[in-house]
């Protein structure tokens, strides 16, 4: 093995490393959505806005849960739509997961959340 395809080598593996250990610096947020008690089941979707970073949203499930992985720790927006309303709910996003289940409500026609 000549020196050049070493240096790429260790690049390569250096490049791989760094990505995989960015996921894992990644935050988790995760958690159920419920409108009056009951699941929005697949009928809702979660985006998040930390700092200057925005994550795209992502729907729910038959259950009504959501997962996001944000690449910064800290304090986020989490805005959530439900038949064509939207709904925006402050959050702290840590290394570790954080669970964040989230009640809908209809008043005067706005849609508000807030955590259960």
């Amino acid at each position: 093995m000549t020196i050049r395809s070493s240096l790429w080598c260790g690049m390569l593996a250096m490049g791989l490393f760094l990505s995989a250990r960015s996921d894992a610096l990644a935050g988790e947020v995760y958690g159920k959505i419920t409108m009056g008690g009951a699941s929005v089941g697949d009928a809702a979707s979660v985006a998040a806005q930390c700092g200057k970073a925005s994550y795209e949203a992502k729907s729910t499930d038959k259950s009504g849960s959501y997962h996001l992985i944000v690449g910064e720790s800290g304090k986020c927006t989490l805005t959530v739509t439900h038949k064509g309303a939207a709904a925006s709910l402050d959050i702290v996003s840590q290394e570790d997961a954080v669970q964040y289940d989230i009640d809908l409500s209809m008043k005067d026609g706005k849609l508000t959340a807030r955590r259960r």
